[in-house]
């Protein structure tokens, strides 16, 4: 039986209407809403422009024609992104959400509805559908998700590095040091958390929720085993919570948690775990199409593979050496 992004059962009988959304991006960070017309169901409510995919209709090509139909704008480049099923009262819908970073031409609202430009951080703008929540949520998650290692190179340089990324854009930071005694890893979390403070920069603790929370980290991200090993998501007073996936088992296991978003890996062969197979970019997008997760790609990437990992339908990279090496200006998603 199918089921939708809130774990409600869909029944099999239910039609499923097939539908695109486009979160339209400017280089700052800006995305658009448009406010339903009257007449319309849920008019007033704010939304992403899109509309229904039609029979036989790719959904680039759907995409394409309600830009144009909506907003009178000719898509030139858009990125695969998450899909959601959400059910209403009068249906059950299937949201595909892509992100438009390019297109031509001037945003005019051909079918009189409102237009608003809005920050990830500060959505102005109510009542929106509530479908969109988890979308808005997503938009929060910067493009680079960065692992510490501490351990290898010194507690000294780290911070040193850290501190330099963070100058130069880095927003999310998880602390992985699994060979370094507990009180020195308290110690080195709560330094990193200073630096991270100073910036608004969110930290996770790797796979201890208990540590997280008692030093008031940002959230936990779980190990792919204690990922499967659950049957509920971890306590919302755990803040954000992320998970290491490599296989479709797990990536399912995340998304029936409702986790806040997966690494899937490894994508290349990697320093670290040189043993294990790389999926490679192929079969990276098939695992996550459809997926109602945002997902970061790691595994022996750099700033410059930010471009193809979300032409393959990933959130952004996340990245082991990218804080041992300096990290150039970060862009916004």
């Amino acid at each position: 039986m199918p089921v939708n992004n809130l774990s409600t059962p869909i029944a099999e009988s239910t039609p499923i209407v097939e539908v695109v959304a486009a979160v339209i991006l400017r280089p700052n960070g800006q995305f658009l809403l448009t406010r339903r017309p009257g007449g319309k169901i849920y008019s007033g409510y704010w939304e992403f422009p899109g509309g229904k995919v039609e029979k036989n209709e790719s959904l680039l090509h759907a995409l394409e024609r309600e830009l144009w139909e909506e907003l009178g704008i000719q898509l030139r480049h858009a990125y695969p992104w998450i899909t959601r099923v959400f059910t209403y009262s009068h249906a059950t819908v299937q949201l595909h959400f892509f992100r438009v970073v390019e297109w031509e031409g001037k945003l005019s609202p051909r079918e009189k509805q409102g237009l608003f430009w809005q920050l990830p951080h500060q959505v102005t703008v109510s009542p929106i559908l509530p479908a969109n929540g988890p979308i808005l949520q997503a938009l929060l998650l910067p493009p680079v998700y960065a692992i510490t290692q501490a351990t290898q190179i010194g507690i000294e340089s780290a911070l040193i590095q850290i501190e330099q990324a963070l100058q130069n854009g880095l927003r999310l930071l998880q602390i992985r040091e699994k060979r370094m005694s507990q009180d020195l890893l308290r110690e080195f979390s709560m330094q990193v958390l200073v630096l991270a403070r100073a910036h608004q920069a969110r930290v996770l603790i790797n796979s201890d929720a208990a540590l997280a929370r008692k030093i008031g980290a940002d959230g936990v991200h779980l190990t792919s085993s204690q990922l499967m090993s659950l049957s509920c998501r971890p306590d919302p007073e755990y803040g954000i919570c992320g998970a290491s996936c490599h296989n479709a088992e797990e990536l399912f296991a995340a998304e029936q948690l409702e986790l806040d978003f997966v690494v899937l890996s490894p994508v290349q062969t990697t320093l670290s775990h040189p043993e294990l197979s790389p999926l490679g970019w192929r079969k990276f997008a098939t695992l996550i199409q459809g997926y109602s997760l945002p997902v970061y790609a790691l595994g022996g990437l750099h700033q410059e593979d930010l471009t193809i990992a979300q032409e393959m339908g990933a959130h952004g990279i996340a990245t082991m050496r990218g804080i041992v090496s300096p990290f150039s200006s970060i862009p916004a998603v």
